[in-house]
């Protein structure tokens, strides 16, 4: 049978204000994603939110299409028309070539599974859309879940101008039960997709992926985050993050952020070149107080 367009059953969807779905193996998994494809990827689950049942179980079945009109995703991630169209291009001629990667640790040593993402993707220029075909493969991990999944709306994400802060929000979220997430270097690396040329150096993955990345959720998102390192001997071979997602308002600068790391380094980062700042600021009170909130739940859910 023929795969649907799935957004048939909801044409008038609002991508933003729709859930964007994955399962935990999935958002710790290398997603390979460039920031533009992993916008045109977030908007197509998100237009696959909220559908019939049936509907579902056809899609798992035979694979799903779903439709993003230039002018949608310029709404939903604040860019002009233009950047847009240019965008959904490049996006469409890389896509259907990107996998999922998704390392699982048996008895007998590492198991590695490839998923592409899309079975199909046409972009079609003179009407300012893109068409991306999810593979019946991938559907095990985005529809129907009941358990041990990521669920935020996408407009939590759609402000963000770096992939790595995307997927660090992920990485959390999947996490946000408990509010710490300890990791390996390596496996931190492989769900980051940080480039093996920043892999051999920590301080690299430092300064162009952790603090950034944190910088940028707790200006965007209001995320409280506490991160440290674990050695042996000199060598960083792991990573522990406590954070708490709810209760801090976005602030405009980040200097009066508390987490470790997240501004250090912020002045160097080319891409905070393009961060406004956010009209509504919080009182001096509300910030201490919810801080100190906070920092209560941080240290009720670690040790």
């Amino acid at each position: 049978m023929k795969n649907q367009d799935i957004q048939k059953f909801d044409p008038e969807a609002q991508a933003s204000d729709n859930n964007v779905n994955m399962s935990n193996a999935l958002a710790r998994a290398s997603h390979g994603l460039s920031l533009a494809e992993k916008r045109v990827i977030a908007m197509g689950l998100a237009l696959t939110d909220s559908v019939p049942a049936m509907a579902l179980i056809d899609a798992a079945r035979n694979g799903w299409s779903v439709k993003i009109m230039a002018l949608d995703y310029a709404k939903t991630f604040d860019l002009d028309v233009n950047t847009a169209y240019e965008q959904l291009k490049a996006a469409g001629d890389q896509l259907v070539q990107r996998q999922v990667c998704e390392i699982v640790k048996t008895k007998r040593g590492q198991k590695s599974i490839k998923t592409n993402w899309c079975a199909q993707v046409i972009y079609h220029q003179g009407e300012g859309w893109v068409s991306i075909e999810f593979t019946r493969y991938i559907a095990p991990h985005l529809l129907a879940l009941r358990s041990q999944f990521v669920t935020y709306k996408l407009k939590q994400a759609a402000a963000l101008r770096s992939v790595y802060s995307w997927r660090l929000f992920e990485c959390l979220q999947s996490w946000q039960s408990t509010g710490l997430w300890v990791t390996s270097i390596e496996d931190f690396a492989h769900a980051m997709d940080v480039p093996e040329k920043y892999r051999t150096d920590f301080t690299d993955i430092r300064r162009r992926v952790i603090e950034p990345a944190i910088a940028e959720l707790i200006l965007k998102n209001g995320l409280l985050i506490e991160w440290k390192t674990k050695k042996a001997g000199r060598k960083v071979t792991g990573l522990e993050f406590r954070f708490a997602f709810e209760g801090l308002k976005p602030m405009v600068t980040p200097e009066k952020t508390k987490a470790k790391g997240a501004y250090e380094n912020y002045k160097n980062v080319e891409a905070y070149k393009m961060v406004t700042p956010l009209p509504e600021v919080p009182t001096p009170t509300d910030i201490a107080d919810k801080i100190a909130m906070l920092r209560n739940a941080l240290k009720g859910s670690g040790s």
